[in-house]
């Protein structure tokens, strides 16, 4: 029998950080957990990044995962708000490379495609999918946490 892999998939931003955690067997998925952390529009960057820093840390060491993906940077016309973004990918990274030694990274297209089998499809369709992979009744909020989940399953997808 094969054994169960703990997946962590991030859906990155600084204001907003959805995270989820699945287990994995197989072609067997179970969720066992999601969220988002969230950081305050009045705090300054660096205190942001600390807060994303800690709460991670949280969530790593609560689920302790075998593997981590995140969904990797898009952004085509506020460049401040991608230059935010990064850094908030840059304490990511640090957690966990901290904790796993790596981390795998996915395009937007390649998570609509994982979940949905379509790379152009839009955000209802995959986090339907995500509903129905996970077998849930309802689709997670924030949206930030399904798609953050797609990202996991995605992960899963291309580790086989």
């Amino acid at each position: 029998m094969k054994p169960i892999k703990v997946i962590l998939g991030l859906d990155p931003g600084y204001a907003r950080l959805g995270w989820g955690v699945i287990a994995v067997r197989g072609n067997e998925y179970r969720l066992v957990d999601y969220g988002c952390i969230e950081t305050h529009k009045g705090e300054e960057l660096p205190q942001r990044l600390a807060i994303i820093n800690a709460e991670l840390e949280k969530v790593i060491t609560q689920h302790n995962p075998d593997e981590i993906a995140i969904e990797e940077l898009f952004f085509s016309r506020n460049v401040t708000t991608g230059l935010q973004v990064a850094h908030a990918r840059g304490v990511i990274f640090l957690r966990a490379v901290h904790h796993c030694g790596h981390i795998y990274q996915y395009k937007p297209n390649q998570v609509k495609q994982a979940t949905t089998g379509v790379g152009n499809a839009d955000k209802k369709q995959m986090q339907e999918m995500v509903k129905r992979i996970l077998n849930l009744e309802k689709i997670p909020k924030p949206d930030d946490a399904a798609d953050a989940l797609a990202v996991a399953i995605t992960h899963s997808a291309y580790s086989r």
